[in-house]
């Protein structure tokens, strides 16, 4: 109790002094408030991030196995059996088109299969079919007589390797099972211009291309009925809920000289609708395209390992979207680093500045050391008297420092964030408007490519109690090694040099 009315009265008398040390100390705690508040945001930033980029896991051609069997059945430089060797690489090259057009046409079950699993949180997919209709004219020009079974033109796909085959149906039915799965409407590759796309994924409902709809003088609410050129009682009819149009600035827009987009003759619907039509008739032919939201980027490994171990062929492979998700957080990740960087910077000055600044303190006071000596103070008692008067100037300095480094805080982080809230709001009303839904109305929180991120509303959300007692410690750090310099000073002096001296 002694040595802390002593050090209570050393503080009161000497005020100027400890009011130039608590500044300091101050200076130091706003610093280090803002810093710890900017690392704050940018974790929540990349938090949001990787909430808006969730790790995608989908299935499509092995390019390596590809290249392997190609190099495999390469000809030889020269040899007069040439004629038969031909033949059996056309034999191999066939084979191989039969086992790649095999292991790519997934079915439901598989995808099931491989989605039960503990590395993935959540999956969706797309499935696909050709149909015909003796009610619908065919968008079609004199480069483009053709579509694609594959339909969607979706970079997921595992469309383009052998096995590809060219449709002679007029349309393209593309099913999803989610609004998550539908990711050109989600980039805005599709936006609806009229209507919006049914949230009932099990309604016979269906979205068509405007150039459809104006070539068959169709709207909302019309029906259309499509059939399986195969089995042409295996109907199907879809009531028209939107009509979409497609980015023409887009890569999966039409080439050359056509004259309706790559997407004129795909009709929209749900998984529901192609399940209906393939339990009816199991020969159709179906292209699946699946998609799976893995629980972190650390499970990749496992998740690619754990569907080869259930039959994933080698003709196919798992890839994700993780070089993306990193390539966005990165800038984000470099002001975090700077705030470290920053934070250091200010606990070495500030360190520093207080060792000098005691050093000097403890010269101006050595009369004062060489009486508390004389008249038979120990040293420890003395050194600790030293060490309570700094840290009862350093709590001070430190608490007040917290507040108003607090208040500071709040409008630093809230600037760091306000882009990023301002841009997500934006995207999430455009993805609303490409799904032709007001964005209070529709469910995206869950939409890869949307994110929400909050401003910060109170102080605690910034400076929390973490960052307090990070605060405290910092604190008492520089205390001990402010005292540092009291202590060596403390040893070394002799109280009768010191008197003698002063005399």
């Amino acid at each position: 109790m002694t040595i802390l009315k002593n050090a209570w009265l050393s503080i009161t008398r000497n005020k100027g002094r400890n009011v130039q040390i608590g500044i300091i100390i101050m200076v130091i705690a706003i610093g280090t408030s803002v810093a710890l508040a900017i690392r704050n945001s940018a974790k929540s930033l990349i938090d949001s991030y990787e909430d808006q980029y969730e790790i995608e896991a989908t299935i499509g051609v092995n390019r390596d196995t590809m290249k392997e069997n190609m190099k495999d059945m390469a000809p030889p430089s020269t040899d007069s059996s040439s004629g038969s060797t031909s033949t059996e690489r056309s034999e191999k090259m066939d084979d191989m088109r039969s086992a790649f057009s095999e292991a790519s046409n997934l079915t439901v079950d598989e995808i099931n299969s491989y989605g039960d699993s503990d590395y993935v949180k959540s999956y969706y997919y797309s499935l696909s079919v050709g149909l015909d209709s003796s009610s619908l004219t065919k968008a079609s020009s004199s480069s483009s007589s053709t579509t694609n079974a594959g339909g969607n033109n979706n970079s997921k796909g595992m469309t383009g390797g052998p096995g590809t085959e060219t449709s002679t149906t007029d349309f393209t039915l593309v099913g999803y099972s989610s609004i998550s799965a539908m990711s050109d409407f989600v980039s805005g590759n599709y936006t609806i211009t009229d209507g919006s796309v049914s949230d009932d994924l099990t309604s016979n409902t269906c979205v068509i291309n405007e150039e459809l709809a104006t070539l068959n003088n169709l709207s909302v609410g019309d029906t259309i009925t499509l059939y399986d050129s195969d089995s042409t009682t295996n109907t199907i009819t879809l009531t028209i809920t939107g009509i979409f149009s497609e980015n023409d600035s887009s890569e999966s827009s039409s080439s050359g000289m056509s004259m309706f987009t790559s997407s004129a003759n795909t009709i929209i619907t749900n998984t529901n609708v192609i399940t209906t039509l393939t339990n009816k008739d199991s020969s159709l032919k179906v292209t699946t395209t699946p998609t799976f939201i893995l629980t972190s980027k650390d499970d990749i490994d496992a998740f690619t390992s754990e569907v080869e171990s259930k039959g994933l062929s080698s003709y196919l492979t798992v890839s994700t979207n993780l070089d993306q998700i990193e390539s966005s957080t990165e800038t984000i990740s470099n002001v975090s680093g700077f705030a470290l960087t920053f934070l250091i910077v200010i606990l070495i000055i500030g360190g520093i500045v207080l060792f000098v600044i005691n050093m000097i303190n403890i010269r101006e006071r050595k009369y004062e050391i060489g009486v508390l000596r004389t008249i038979g103070m120990k040293k420890s008692t003395l050194t600790l008297q030293f060490i309570c008067e700094l840290s009862i100037v350093s709590i001070v300095a430190l608490i007040v420092g917290a507040i108003i480094g607090a208040s500071v805080s709040i409008p630093v982080s809230n600037a760091l964030l306000a882009n990023e809230i301002s841009s997500q709001s934006n995207k999430t009303s455009e993805v609303a408007s490409n799904f032709g839904m007001d964005k209070q109305n529709g469910n995206f929180d869950h939409v890869n490519g949307v994110a929400n991120t909050q401003a910060f509303d109170s102080i605690n959300a910034v400076v929390d109690i973490k960052v307090l007692a990070e605060l405290l410690l910092i604190g008492l750090l520089l205390t001990i090694i402010s005292s540092i310099a009291a202590l060596v000073s403390i040893q070394r002096f002799s109280p009768l040099t010191i008197l003698k001296e002063r005399s």
